[in-house]
């Protein structure tokens, strides 16, 4: 598995739901953000993805909450990539509180799709590899 793959996010009032807290979805949206952060920093933008006519997709995804986050907290949100045999690869996230405190656990599985066959490629590693100015950053 790489190494984590961070970026800062600050919870907004307008995420939280009638109990003061994070709403649950909102977890979704920062491990988004994290991920398409991660492909960023390692010079791939979205359109260089359609370009090359792929692009990422989630398979499966579970959360594990663990400590409520409320408006104004302020969180790491990390990124790790763990590579298999075949299609699909792992995404490790953890959503922390500035003391260490883990908020959340976001484990997906997923693939990178060729959009004109609709089908996953069959290595993503290589891909990824071809496609990433820094391919360090997922752990290649």
């Amino acid at each position: 598995m790489s190494e984590p793959f961070s970026v800062p996010v600050t919870v907004r009032g307008y995420e939280t739901d009638t109990q003061g807290h994070l709403n649950q979805a909102v977890y979704l949206n920062y491990a988004e953000h994290a991920r398409w952060s991660l492909l960023t920093a390692a010079g791939i933008r979205q359109a260089d993805l359609v370009a090359r006519g792929v692009g990422p997709v989630a398979l499966e995804t579970t959360i594990r909450f663990q400590r409520e986050l409320l408006a104004g907290d302020e969180v790491e949100v990390t990124c790790a990539f763990e590579w298999g045999e075949g299609k699909t690869f792992r995404i490790h996230q953890v959503i922390r509180k500035p003391d260490g405190t883990v908020a959340a656990e976001v484990e997906g599985v997923g693939g990178l799709m060729d959009l004109k066959a609709r089908k996953l490629v069959t290595d993503p590693r290589e891909r990824f590899k071809e496609l990433a100015a820094d391919p360090r950053l997922f752990g290649l």
